[in-house]
């Protein structure tokens, strides 16, 4: 039936009254219960999301009102303002350490990180994570990598400024620009600890969903969230190795002499020793992770939003093994169409119309997940919490970006608009936005089962419809501009008369950016004071059927005081005729339900 029995020595050795006699370092800072670990990724990643969103709101300015001076920002930049004007170099670095914070620390670090840290080990009916250990190093790799980028920001030299995507040769010649010095080699530091953190977390995942499921919790009895969570780290897997081994030809191209990625490099008119290398080589290794990087971002989104929607739609979730196929699907094409990514590089034509048939190909698993939730929303007894709503939202996100993605994924249109804004609104809308709305809908629903207590509910509301709003307002009129060929990583555009007429709608974009950023701080405050004075939660507020609302209220370590719950049915089972209440958690066995059963129900009864 595989099914695999719970460890009874693994549930005496991690009984959860241990947890209390621990010193409060072991308890709460080095510590090795999952549920600690995962509020450590949240908050450092909310730290970095205000960190992030901060560096948006300081190359907006530039652009909204490039004629403006900005001598108010001085005390705070220092040397970055230059007779008033923030300096170009600086502008570079902005833009890339914001791409490099939002896509990693807060988007792949701060997401699945925490829920598949928090969620995994309670959905499955586990202890703890595989290897406890293991995973308290997953964070604090990630926390020495945290501390380094960070520290990458204060150098004399500036901070990295290759662009996220550190593209040689700018990456690989220290002496290019001023950002391509120290700040450059402590980024490449920086994400060489991040990536072994993520490879940690990932193995620890992957082992803990075969190895540590309940009595009964078979595979096809995972919630949704699971499977996300466990295709990610899979993904995680085989493509962070390919950027780790990037990072370290650029590191050998820039300390060594070697030529992996640099060849005929001229500076100031004279010839640098470099022959043989090709920078395309680097595009190749970046994307191969660049790309599955994009669904390691989404996907726990969509497990997480599609365990919401049905609780709160209270419905069972519409097309269940249509979902993991999706998901399946979504996961292995992402590692074949990378080089969508580099239709501009000069690439044989015929290789381009590949690529481009597997990027349009990789649109039906995504439609078949979009159709779904619609379908699961569709004549629902609907509860608009603010974690549905935040849902809501990533859906609606999800297909506004997702459709521009169609439109990009065509090799001809793509080299008319690859370096104009029309790019940044799609990848903002599809992975970013809507990444984050899956990160705050998890916050808005677990946050009950994290702390004991409940967030506000009014400055969720307050939150959603500013972030909302905001997300819209920023990026739509991108597109607008960015078909209009307006081009994206230039520091000021008054150099163009053809870009004039956008100065308004440019003063817009960053109006609403900085305005919608600044609405953040309403969920900020509704986090940190909630977690202290919020309303007590039940043990299961929201009446859902998956294991985590078995436990206490605030599970202790080892997650259950007694014997662990055996698993009898799917995760899904809202609204059933006949039944008591309208929704019946996993671990109620069949022969209890008797009034509801189907009629293979009744024969698992008996």
């Amino acid at each position: 039936m595989g099914v695999t029995e719970p460890s009874t020595t693994h549930d005496e050795h991690l009984h959860h009254d241990e947890h209390h006699d621990q010193h409060w370092l072991f308890k709460y800072v080095f510590s090795q219960d999952h549920k600690v670990i995962a509020k450590q990724f949240l908050i450092t990643g909310i730290f970095w999301a205000i960190i992030g969103g901060t560096l948006s709101s300081l190359f907006r300015l530039q652009l909204g009102w490039p004629e403006s001076t900005f001598e108010w920002l001085s005390p705070f930049l220092g040397k970055w303002i230059e007779a008033g004007k923030l300096n170009p170099e600086f502008y570079l670095a902005l833009v890339t350490m914001h791409g490099t914070i939002m896509v990693f620390f807060v988007l792949t670090a701060g997401l699945s990180g925490t829920f598949s840290n928090f969620l995994i080990p309670l959905q499955v009916g586990a202890r703890d994570m595989a290897s406890g250990f293991m995973n308290m190093l997953s964070y604090w790799f990630f926390f020495l990598s945290s501390i380094i980028m960070f520290t990458s920001l204060f150098i004399e030299t500036g901070p990295a400024a290759a662009g996220w995507t550190i593209y040689p040769p700018l990456s690989a010649l220290p002496q290019a620009i001023p950002g391509s010095g120290m700040g450059m080699t402590l980024w490449l530091v920086s994400m060489a600890l991040f990536i072994v953190s993520q490879l940690l977390g990932g193995v620890n995942y992957i082992t803990t969903v075969i190895n540590l499921r309940t009595r009964g919790m078979s595979m096809s009895k995972l919630p949704l969230t699971i499977w996300a969570f466990f295709l990610t780290a899979i993904l995680g897997l085989l493509s962070f190795p390919v950027l780790f081994s990037a990072a370290l030809l650029l590191i050998f191209d820039r300390s060594f002499g070697t030529s992996f990625f640099l060849s005929d490099i001229y500076i100031a008119g004279q010839a640098l020793n470099h022959q043989g290398g090709s920078p395309i080589l680097f595009q190749h290794l970046f994307w191969f992770l660049g790309h599955p990087e994009v669904y390691i971002v989404i996907m726990p989104a969509m497990g997480m939003v599609s365990e919401i929607l049905a609780t709160n739609a209270r419905k069972p979730i519409f097309g269940y093994r249509a979902m993991i196929g999706s998901l399946l699907g979504i996961s292995l094409l992402s590692f074949v169409v990378w080089a969508h990514h580099m239709f501009v590089t000069g690439m044989n034509p015929f290789l381009g119309s590949v690529f481009m048939f597997l990027t349009l190909i990789i649109a039906v698993p995504s439609a078949v997940k979009t159709f779904n939730w619609l379908a699961t929303l569709w004549r629902g007894n609907i509860r608009f919490t603010t974690a549905m709503l935040f849902s809501i939202g990533f859906v609606s996100l999800f297909i506004s970006g997702g459709l521009t993605g169609i439109i990009l994924g065509n090799a001809a249109i793509d080299i008319q608009m690859h370096n104009t804004y029309f790019v940044v609104a799609h990848f903002h809308l599809v992975m970013g936005s809507s990444a984050f709305f899956g990160l705050f809908a998890g916050v808005y629903h677990w946050f009950p089962k994290m702390f004991g207590r409940m967030l506000d509910e009014k400055l969720g509301y307050i939150h959603f419809w500013l972030t909302f709003i905001g997300v819209y307002l920023v990026f739509m009129p991108m597109h607008y501009v960015g078909i209009a060929g307006f081009p994206r990583r230039y520091y000021a555009w008054t150099g163009f008369d053809s870009f004039s007429q956008f100065a308004d709608l440019n003063k817009f974009i960053s109006a609403a950016a900085i305005l919608a950023f600044f609405g953040q701080f309403v969920f900020i405050f509704n986090f940190f004071y909630s977690i202290f004075r919020g309303r007590r939660a039940t043990e299961n507020p929201w009446n859902s059927t998956t294991l985590e609302w078995t436990t206490p209220v605030v599970p202790g370590h080892g997650n259950w005081p007694g014997e662990i719950p055996a698993v009898y049915r799917w995760p899904y089972d809202y609204s059933k005729p006949g039944a008591a209440e309208d929704f019946i958690p996993q671990n109620v066995p069949y022969s209890k339900t008797q009034s509801s059963n189907l009629p293979y129900e009744r024969d698992t009864a008996e």
